[in-house]
């Protein structure tokens, strides 16, 4: 009992923080203190946080392995549904007051600027991934399930690109995203070399 309080209140904690940015670009925008262009820095702020919390998500299986403790999984999903929740919130800025729901311009947009169409394609991926994260959806779907969210390497690749592309002269930032996502899907090929075969000769 106590070791089940124990990740209860751990997972609260854990909902709390992944909330807590979400939290503080509210109280930024109701206190209009966002900069001089509060719109930019609404999108800035909710796409760095969907793409952190694909890398955290990724990060749960090599923290596993490293550390030999399995509880790092249980916050897996959890960070992924994070990650979807800031990637709807930077799509629906995006949406609602950058382009002010001009349609012509949104689809445009989509399909003529390439960092626009990466990281719209990100979103549409991670959609069928967050609808089916339920354990319910986990039995229905089988060893489809597993199949159906790798994608979220796919997703994960196509937002650092978006950023890589998105920015056009400090560099720096999407570059430490980039070496993130490489080294964590590096951490995901085999450990041990296959042991040499020797001959006598």
């Amino acid at each position: 009992m106590r070791g089940f309080r124990s990740s209860v209140w751990t997972k609260v904690a854990v909902f709390l923080l992944c909330l807590a940015p979400a939290a503080r670009l509210t109280w930024l925008t109701v206190g209009d203190r966002l900069g001089a262009d509060p719109i930019e820095s609404l999108l800035h702020g909710s796409g760095d946080w969907a793409l952190r919390f694909l890398l955290l998500t990724l990060a749960m299986r090599p923290l596993r392995r490293l550390t030999g403790a399995s509880f790092w999984l249980r916050y897996r999903r959890m960070l992924g549904l994070y990650a979807f929740f800031y990637a709807v919130a930077h799509f629906l800025i995006w949406l609602l007051l950058d382009q002010a729901l001009l349609w012509s311009g949104i689809v445009g947009d989509i399909v003529k600027r390439p960092y626009i169409t990466v990281g719209f394609s990100a979103l549409v991926l991670l959609t069928p991934l967050a609808a089916t994260s339920t354990k319910a959806m986990m039995r229905r779907l089988g060893r489809r399930w597993k199949s159906l969210h790798r994608l979220v390497y796919v997703a994960t690749g196509l937002a650092v690109l978006h950023y890589l592309w998105l920015v056009k002269a400090d560099l720096r930032e999407p570059l430490i995203y980039a070496a993130l996502f490489l080294g964590l899907m590096l951490f995901r090929l085999p450990w041990r070399m296959p042991a040499p075969h020797i001959t006598d000769s």
